[in-house]
């Protein structure tokens, strides 16, 4: 697949790193703003447990099953058109969801994912195109984008609900309790659609770089090597382990912490300030493996860190969850962010790093996506969250497993000619 082979290269050099990272800062807001009103939203819709799992399954699950449009995309309109068209939609899909009733909701939440999945295919390959000499450090800010907003999105939509709610409530003042209860519910419609607005701003801004750029038909290259090569797999796999830890603490940690006694808008902090506590790790970790022989050690180092921050998020006394998240958000920067570097990496062009990233969050994702599936029905057939700390464990150390093949110093075979 030739993701990127287009007659008219974006212009390199700081505007194109702007754009890159205002794209980067969209791939987590339509996500992680969901969890911290998942029971507003449950209470106002009637959503069952299982049903709040459904929902926060739904993007991870299109991010993979949406990968693979990603070179058909480009194979009609390129890499840039690509992007900006998948923009507008997730803002549209943003706009509508929280209005059009709980089936528009699910409907406009899978779009969502479907959309950033596409993007996160392209950018990676991006990446190894414009700035093949600095791809880690490319990768860690890239990550450091995308961090800044999935702390964003976590932080401020509680407190968004509560503002756009309070503003109703006070004027509704004198009447009947349940109609005040109602306005209370509706808040959290703005406070998601709220988030459209970071998505037009990166559509706007990434319009430059569609000058001189046109569609580009390019002979399909299928990727066969790379479904037959064990290292892409050991890669796909600990992309979609990873993944799976990281949307289960994206769509349920505010919830859990909320049923351990925390307030919602402290819940909702606990999980904003472990996400902006990976952009440490996210430039740390890519920098200090691409320095090492392999990067086994680093993947180990940080897998481990995660999984102890998990479970101490889980059964550590209360009053002890600041550190937790502390350790929850250096592991999970440096995971992730290895995982994206990973793909760089282990790929020899530009064509096949643009390959391998649409294998590894194809299959990664739709993998990942079981996890927060899994959380809500174990939540919804035990009645708690002990058992959680099995599940997350299982991931954690297969996880690993996955680590010790994709770190080696290797390379997938080149798709690069290949039909």
């Amino acid at each position: 697949m030739a993701l990127l082979s287009t007659s008219a290269m974006p212009r390199r050099g700081v505007l194109t790193l702007v754009a890159l990272l205002l794209v980067a800062l969209n791939l987590r807001p339509a996500l992680t703003s969901v969890s911290p009103v998942l029971g507003s939203i449950a209470e106002a819709l009637a959503l069952s447990p299982s049903w709040q799992g459904i929902l926060t399954t739904l993007p991870v699950l299109f991010l993979g099953l949406a990968a693979p449009l990603a070179p058909r995309l480009v194979r009609r309109i390129g890499p840039e058109r690509s992007v900006f068209a998948a923009l507008v939609v997730l803002a549209v899909a943003l706009l509508a969801r929280p209005y059009i009733g709980t089936a528009g909701l699910f409907l406009g939440t899978a779009i969502a994912g479907s959309c950033i999945g596409i993007i996160g295919v392209l950018l990676p390959g991006i990446v190894k195109r414009d700035f093949p000499r600095r791809v880690s450090i490319m990768t860690g800010l890239y990550t450091v984008a995308l961090n800044l907003g999935a702390s964003a999105a976590a932080g401020t939509t509680e407190p968004l609900r509560q503002l756009l709610g309070g503003g109703w409530q006070d004027a509704a003042q004198g009447a009947s309790q349940g109609a005040a209860q109602g306005i209370s519910h509706g808040s959290w419609q703005g406070a998601l659609a709220f988030w459209l607005l970071p998505a037009v701003i990166a559509a706007l801004l990434w319009l430059p770089q569609l000058k001189g750029t046109k569609p580009v038909r390019v002979p399909v290259r299928r990727g066969a090597r790379l479904r037959h090569d064990p290292l892409a797999w050991q890669v796909s796999l600990f992309m979609g382990l990873q993944s799976s830890l990281a949307y289960i603490v994206f769509g349920w940690l505010p919830t859990i912490l909320q049923d351990r006694g925390l307030e919602a808008v402290t819940a909702g902090l606990a999980l904003s300030v472990s996400i902006l506590l990976q952009v440490i790790t996210a430039i740390l970790a890519p920098w200090v493996g691409s320095r090492m022989r392999d990067q086994r050690a680093v993947l180990i180092g940080v897998m481990t860190l995660t999984l102890i921050g998990l479970l101490g998020c889980l059964y550590a006394p209360i009053g002890s969850i600041w550190l937790w998240i502390v350790v929850l958000g250096l592991g999970q920067g440096g995971t992730f962010s290895m995982a994206l570097t990973l793909l760089a990496l282990r790929a020899p062009d530009a064509t096949t790093a643009a390959s391998l990233s649409a294998m590894a969050q194809g299959i990664g994702y739709t993998l990942a996506a079981m996890g927060p599936l899994l959380v809500g029905v174990l939540h919804d057939w035990s009645g708690g969250w002990n058992v959680v700390g099995f599940l997350v464990s299982a991931i954690a150390l297969a996880a690993l497993v996955m680590a010790l093949g994709a770190g080696r110093d290797r390379q997938v075979a080149s798709t690069y000619g290949v039909d």
